[in-house]
This record gives structure tokens, sequence and C-alpha cells, in this order.
């Protein structure tokens, strides 16, 4: 009875310790941790977190990019309800928040990175994903950052290289929420379906054609 006893109790602790880490999945920007060597970190939204997630992590410097929500007024944001305003509120934007190593790759060079990874002329999402919360943005901490990315959109716009004006909007960081757990690193933990849907949704070949000064 004593053993059934003490495996029933060590049961319930790990059933506590089970349900406290899902709901603890898409908690504040102190989850998670800053993972070792990396000494900054940025916000961007791209349109779908999967694919900018993916795009940061082959930059040389970046160690982690985390998918979330940030930009609203939602308290606590889900994939389900993130990008539903509440009265008198605002839906959030897809981000991901990027740790990186400011001695190898600066915030200025992450800027220019996002911008080549994106479509920064549609204000209406982007490529096949519509709404709000697939619009691009970049939220500087500082105003320093701030005129990094003021002065990127300038220099985009001087060019002439776009075929349209640049929409992506700049706006303060306030709370990044971190996405729930199945939608962190999709892109490795499902290949396949995520390499379907990157396809599917023409986001290489928009870019392309975006970016080709054509």
């Amino acid at each position: 009875m004593g053993d059934r006893t003490g495996f029933m109790v060590a049961l319930a602790a790990g059933l506590a310790a089970a349900i406290f880490a899902f709901f603890s999945s898409a908690g504040a920007d102190d989850q998670p941790e800053t993972p070792a060597g990396a000494q900054a970190s940025a916000v961007f939204a791209g349109g779908c977190f999967w694919c900018i997630e993916s795009d940061f992590e082959k930059l040389e410097g970046v160690y982690e990019a985390v998918s979330g929500y940030t930009g609203g007024t939602i308290e606590n944001p889900t994939y389900r309800n993130h990008s539903k305003a509440p009265e008198g509120g605002m839906a959030h934007y897809e981000a991901v928040k990027v740790m990186y190593d400011p001695d190898i790759v600066s915030y200025g060079e992450l800027v220019d990175y996002f911008f080549r990874h994106i479509d920064p002329t549609d204000d209406g999402g982007q490529f096949c994903d519509r709404g709000d919360s697939y619009r691009t943005a970049i939220f500087p901490d500082t105003d320093a950052r701030r005129e990094t990315a003021t002065t990127a959109i300038a220099g985009i716009e001087a060019s002439g290289v776009l075929p349209a004006p640049v929409v992506t909007k700049i706006l303060p960081l306030e709370t990044f929420w971190t996405a729930e757990g199945y939608h962190q690193d999709y892109y490795k933990k499902n290949p396949v379906r995520y390499g379907v849907y990157r396809r599917n949704c023409g986001r290489d070949r928009t870019v392309a054609r975006v970016w080709s000064g054509g």
C-alpha cells in the first residue's frame, strides 16, 4: 500500500508539472531564456511567424528566433484569439523575437535582412495570409533603434527598387507574448508541411519579384 501511495504522489506531481508547463507555453517576454551567447533581442512582424523565424535562424549571429504575438491589446493572447481585436482595442501581430550577438550582427543588419525577406509594400497582410495580424512592422525599443529603422526605410524609398511605397510600420515595443510551443521551430518539427505551405503561399517568389527592381 505504501508503494502505491508513493507512486500516486509522484504521478500527481508529474501531472502538475506538465500542466504548469502547458499553461506557461504562451507567457510574456521573459520566456524562453536568452540562449548562451545571445546578448540582445529585437522584434519584427513579417507575416507568418513560422517563416520569419525560419529566415532569421539562418542568419549568422542569430542564436534563436521565437514566435509570438505583440502590438495588440489582448492580454495573454493565443493563436485562436490574437487576431480578433476587442471592442476599442487592437489585434496582435504575429511576430518573432530575434535573439542575437551584436558583436556578430548589428541591429541595422537585422533590419535590412528583415526587409529583404518580406513584401514591405503590402498593407493587407503578407502573401497568402491576409488580415491585420499578418501585416509587417518593426518594434524598436530605443530611440536609436527607431532611428535605424526610419533610416532604413528612407534608404529603400530613395533607391526606387520597390514598385510601391513602404508601408511597414515602426511601432513601440510593448509586451511580447510567446506563442504556444507547437509553433516554435515549426519549420524544423514539420519540414514537409512547412515546405508545402511556404511554396503554395508564394512567399519566396513574391519577395524575389518585389525586390527585383524591374
